[in-house]
């Protein structure tokens, strides 16, 4: 028996046809849908201070298109679209259904909700406090009162900010009974969940070899077949575009992770114990998951409103560009002054666009007063002048704060069809147990080049080399955790990765990306799934909407990487491929 878990949605504005393709392309027994991103929980409360939902009425589209069928073949629906309002969410799921003539039993999570409590504000990243008004804030929850809910009959389960994970946990608890202390099968729904939370990126989306993978325009979601002790198999629907292989397994294992122990309110899950093979086409069976009881603190995403923000983009072509930027900036700063801002950046890219971001608590400073001061300059600045951006007026930001607090101070509650159910002890107050510190890991020496040392059958020899890309045999795949951003590496073989864990240390790393110089780097090994994992501390600054990078999420970074030459040792490089005849 498994119970099958269906992802239709990966965030916030993901494809709209996803619950229909999901309900009607297979058997399945719960539809889940991921749309809270610490972003959004931001773009939410911009919402709300504007009138409109404090959820995401997306969700209420694509529930149109499947509630009648989710009813009719017993299939639950378990999502996070309640973001900042989930019994106003909860209510609008009753008014579309009354539209269209059902009557499903509708619950609603909250409790997670910590906005005007009192409670320290200190940077789990980075010891500061906090002395802004909190915009929102809004503790991470758990599984188990989604488990409550759908025991108590709810064909619809609505929450707010539970981890991503609590959506494959949950129904996982209410179909098979997990305890508290039933911590593998637990910790494998938490890796089950973490693999299909971001939809298409385990079948292929976003893929590191996206040239294997076939028909990507119309890629499948993903499914977890979840069983009872925990182990499970991530599949699609058949006759969907995409690939469901160990490699997009593993590509979406290493994304938005810390180190090997992925801490949870349900439990603290092994990463380093995970266990993947094949199981026919497009199944990959995740097996061997321990888990560890979870840490007596619940993380809260605070976010506050940090000022105004404005970019302006200018593009430099011909001859000394890097001269030409400075003239630009010359200009720019003589018509307002680079102290009248907050913080500034500057960063020239290789093809030639110089992007500049300011950030003022006043919102005239960032605005029109800087766009049109560089507007100015376009008949005295540099030769070729032209820009990208309009003058335009500066826009809100908003700044993530992560915040630890006792698990025991945050009580989640249940409503079913409007009425509060009794939770039992473990769901209406998380299991907590403390956790010792994990231990270090120790970093491997970089090789010399261009004669890689190389250990076979018990005796060191050299090997020629060959210099490559690196990512002719590794993958990546890079995102964000807040101010930090991460970058999973793997590859497919053990020789290769013997390699890849002996050559790619933090140094090396540093010399291959040199933007990352100036930042504090984690390296985390996972041989198990023939992988490392980089934190990057600080990178992103103050999380995503604060961020002045072009790429904020950093989801690029894994690609600059893989774009590096290295010199590898030749019996582990790819066959060369034949130079084309001349015409």
């Amino acid at each position: 028996m498994v119970l099958r878990v269906a992802n239709c949605s990966g965030f916030y504005g993901d494809r709209l046809s996803a619950a229909r393709e999901m309900v009607e392309g297979g058997p399945i027994d719960v539809l889940t849908g991921d749309w809270l991103a610490e972003l959004t929980m931001l773009i939410l409360a911009g919402n709300r201070l504007k009138g409109r939902p404090g959820y995401a009425p997306t969700f209420l589209r694509q529930l149109e298109d499947v509630l009648g069928p989710c009813l009719d073949r017993g299939i639950r629906i378990v999502t996070n679209a309640g973001g900042l309002d989930p019994a106003g969410c909860a209510e609008a799921v009753h008014e579309l259904a009354g539209r269209l003539g059902l009557a499903p039993s509708v619950a609603h999570v909250t409790g997670d909700d910590l906005t005007g409590r009192e409670f320290p504000l200190v940077n789990a990243d980075t010891g500061e406090h906090l002395t802004a008004t909190p915009l929102t804030a809004n503790a991470y929850l758990g599984g188990r009162p989604i488990a409550a809910a759908l025991s108590a009959g709810a064909d619809v389960v609505v929450t707010g900010r539970v981890t991503d994970a609590a959506l494959v946990t949950g129904p996982g608890i209410w179909r098979y009974g997990w305890g508290p202390d039933d911590l593998d099968p637990l910790a494998g729904s938490v890796v089950a969940g973490h693999v299909i939370e971001c939809g298409c990126q385990a079948t292929g989306g976003n893929y590191a070899f996206f040239q294997d993978v076939p028909d990507l325009a119309h890629c499948g979601f993903p499914i977890a077949e979840l069983r009872a002790d925990g182990s499970s198999v991530i599949t699609k629907h058949p006759g969907t575009g995409g690939l469901v292989s160990v490699g997009t397994v593993t590509a979406q294992l290493v994304y938005e992770l810390g180190g090997p122990r992925y801490l949870g309110p349900d439990v603290v899950a092994r990463f380093d114990t995970i266990t993947l093979s094949g199981d026919g086409p497009d199944r990959v069976l995740i097996s061997g998951v321990r888990g560890e009881p979870p840490p007596d603190t619940l993380k809260v995403a605070v976010n506050y409103l940090g000022g105004y923000r404005n970019t302006m983009t200018l593009v430099l072509t011909g001859l000394d560009v890097p001269a030409k930027a400075r003239v630009a900036e010359e200009a720019i700063w003589a018509r307002i002054p680079r102290e009248s801002f907050d913080s500034v950046d500057v960063t020239l890219t290789d093809s030639g666009l110089l992007r500049i971001t300011v950030m003022s608590a006043d919102e005239r400073t960032a605005g029109r007063a800087f766009s049109s001061a560089v507007v100015e300059t376009g008949l005295a600045s540099y030769p070729g002048f032209y820009g990208l951006s309009p003058p335009g007026n500066a826009s809100p930001y908003g700044v993530y704060w992560p915040v630890l607090v006792p698990a025991s101070e945050v009580r989640p509650r249940v409503f079913l069809n409007g009425e509060e159910i009794p939770l039992p002890a473990a769901a209406a107050s998380e299991h907590a147990t403390s956790l010792p510190a994990p231990a270090a890991r120790a970093q491997a020496a970089p090789l010399a080049a261009p004669v890689v040392e190389v250990q076979a059958a018990g005796a060191r020899s050299a090997e020629p080399v060959t210099t490559i890309p690196l990512g002719r045999i590794a993958g990546a795949r890079s995102g964000d955790k807040g101010g930090n951003a991460n970058l999973g590496v793997w590859t497919d073989t053990e020789a290769r990765y013997t390699w890849l864990a002996a050559h790619l240390t933090v140094e090396t790393l540093k010399r291959l990306l040199p933007g990352l110089a100036p930042y504090h780097v984690d390296r985390h090994d996972l041989p198990n799934l023939k992988a490392l994992n980089f934190v990057v501390h600080g990178l992103l600054g103050r999380g995503v909407a604060a961020s002045p990078r072009m790429d904020p999420q950093a989801k690029a970074l894994g690609e600059e990487l893989r774009a590096r030459p290295v010199d590898v040792p030749t019996s582990l490089a790819p066959p060369a491929t034949p130079a084309a005849p001349p015409p």
